[in-house]
């Protein structure tokens, strides 16, 4: 059996939370976060809708490797104060699948895919 910790925080700040973000305060069996973007950059401000599809990409179909771990570890903890305490957390942002996780997790998954694609006007050579 696991050593439990208490996780206390006095005070956080969190300037912007955005784009399938999270905070959580508390413990957790299992966090899954999923996220994808296509980014345009365009010399002129033109916008099309549906003008692109998560489909005509591989970058978003592609399976990304999760080798399983075969490797044995064994370790000793000791916990002598179960509390670990944090005065203060200042936080600029947190974006596009990320998660400020304030607690225990036993389980953490995240992903995040994003094309980007440039459309900028032929300079010649």
């Amino acid at each position: 059996m696991l050593n439990k910790r208490t996780s206390s925080v006095e005070r956080i700040t969190i300037n912007s939370l955005s784009i399938v973000s999270t905070l959580e305060i508390g413990d957790s069996s299992q966090i899954q976060a999923f996220s994808r973007a296509i980014a345009v950059q365009r010399e002129h401000e033109i916008f099309f809708g549906n003008e692109m599809k998560f489909t005509n990409f591989d970058i978003f179909t592609e399976t990304i490797p999760m080798e399983p771990i075969f490797e044995e570890v064994s370790f000793e903890t000791f916990t002598i104060n179960p509390i670990i305490k944090v005065g203060f957390i200042d936080i600029t942002g947190v974006s596009t699948s990320s998660i400020v996780h304030i607690g225990n997790t036993k389980n953490v998954y995240m992903e995040s895919r994003i094309k980007h694609i440039r459309h900028l006007h032929d300079r010649g050579q």
